[in-house]
């Protein structure tokens, strides 16, 4: 039977990806990122290194929590951050102003119902995926210097 890690394999979002994400969420440091599929931890410790915000990472990967723990004291935001081993459809993250995912499109659909649970307002933020037939607030695509383009969709929670 495949796990959860199975169907999300870990692949990273590029720094200026990332960049774009949260310029797109007006990220401050009155925010509070939750990052599901979290992998190294570089969304909410480049959020928290730039804005002050405060953030957690969900994320099933031990490995990768041990990987994100040492990044963010690197990068001396350990204070602000946190990251938390589970499955992202068990662990609550509806304290999350805004949230972001690099999910496959069938994992975003499934989150949905819990999303829209969340408060009016909350920006989510997702690289590469839609959600289905909800219309984005807005849609960037990026080019990054190899030539790769990078699609960031953001929604507003109604």
């Amino acid at each position: 039977m495949a796990t959860f890690a199975d169907l999300v394999p870990f692949v990273t979002t590029p720094w200026e990806v990332i960049e774009e994400m949260l310029d797109m969420a007006e990220v401050t440091s009155n925010d509070y990122i939750i990052d599901l599929g979290s992998g190294d931890g570089r969304i909410p410790i480049l959020a928290a290194k730039k804005f002050g915000t405060k953030g957690l990472g969900i994320e099933i990967d031990k490995d990768l929590i041990q990987e994100a723990f040492d990044l963010a004291n690197k990068e001396g935001v350990g204070h602000l951050v946190d990251f938390k081993q589970g499955d992202l459809f068990e662990l609550d993250f509806s304290k999350a102003t805004v949230l972001t995912l690099y999910l496959f499109p069938d994992i975003n659909l499934k989150l949905r119902p819990r999303i829209w649970e969340m408060p009016s307002g909350t920006r989510v933020i997702s690289h590469r995926f839609d959600m289905g037939d909800w219309e984005p607030h807005e849609t960037r695509t990026i080019e990054l210097a190899d030539g790769k383009k990078h699609k960031i969709f953001l929604w507003l929670v109604p």
